[in-house]
């Protein structure tokens, strides 16, 4: 009967009627399963969940955010150098942050996959500048979440710029950190202790937890910014999740605005 359906579809309808109607029944899925970011996953078409098994994690870390009116940026949007692929994640946070504005950033222009509640940038992670301007347009940052080149350098860099920007309470996501190994992205498999992969630079933060204890221990320890400012980090497969808060122990500040 399903298939009969779908045939008496394409007998009488355009193919823009055809895409139009499936792009609707997309948007009425989504809105549907709004509350369930593994659902919105499938239903989008992004690889957050079957190829990588990111959504369960994010879940748990953002549910609590999802009513909040927030500024969220992805990098990485997808799709390569087609104009007019990608963006399906985006697609996946517009439904689940219902009042939050979602934006993208890209090194290919991907302006053509703008829509209401998704803004997307032109420019290069690793370049410190490109993500202040792109900053300063956004004008406050919530959450950010890299799924970029997954050039180790790149990595460190964006985290390293976009961190301190983002507001206390607020989330900063990893993905892919399997290329932390991997040559070509600037890894390295033999030296596991390798300060410039991106795994040893979140494994390095994680003595800041306790810095507290460490300027007991260790007289004269000047804490750095990220010691003060990073509240807890998980570490997941090919995940990283990182909270900011800048105090331990104790409720870190409530994020967002409604």
């Amino acid at each position: 009967m399903k298939s009969f359906v779908k045939h008496c579809l394409r007998e009488t309808l355009t193919q823009s009627q055809i895409l139009s109607s499936k792009k609707l029944y997309i948007s009425f899925l989504s809105r549907v399963y709004s509350t369930n970011l593994t659902q919105l996953a499938v239903i989008q078409g992004t690889d957050k969940w079957n190829h990588h098994w990111y959504t369960q994690h994010y879940q748990t870390h953002f549910n609590h955010l999802r009513k909040k009116k927030l500024n969220i940026l992805e990098i990485g949007v997808g799709g390569y150098q087609n104009p007019l692929a990608g963006g399906s994640s985006l697609r996946m946070w517009k439904y689940f942050f219902p009042n939050s504005t979602i934006y993208g950033l890209d090194i290919n222009d991907k302006n053509a996959l703008q829509e209401r509640r998704i803004k997307i940038f032109q420019g290069d992670q690793s370049k410190e500048n490109c993500l202040r301007e792109i900053f300063n347009k956004i004008g406050s940052l919530d959450i950010v979440i890299d799924d970029g080149s997954h050039v180790n350098e790149h990595v460190i860099i964006s985290f390293k710029t976009l961190f301190p920007l983002i507001n206390a309470g607020g989330i900063y996501a990893v993905e892919d950190t399997e290329h932390s190994y991997s040559a070509s992205f600037g890894g390295d498999n033999e030296n596991l202790n390798n300060p410039a992969t991106m795994m040893n630079f979140f494994k390095s933060l994680t003595d800041g937890l306790n810095h507290e204890d460490l300027k007991f221990f260790k007289p004269g320890y000047e804490p750095s910014y990220f010691d003060k400012n990073v509240l807890s980090i998980h570490f997941y497969h090919n995940l990283i999740i990182v909270h900011k808060g800048m105090e331990r122990p104790g409720a870190s500040p409530e994020l967002g605005r409604g």
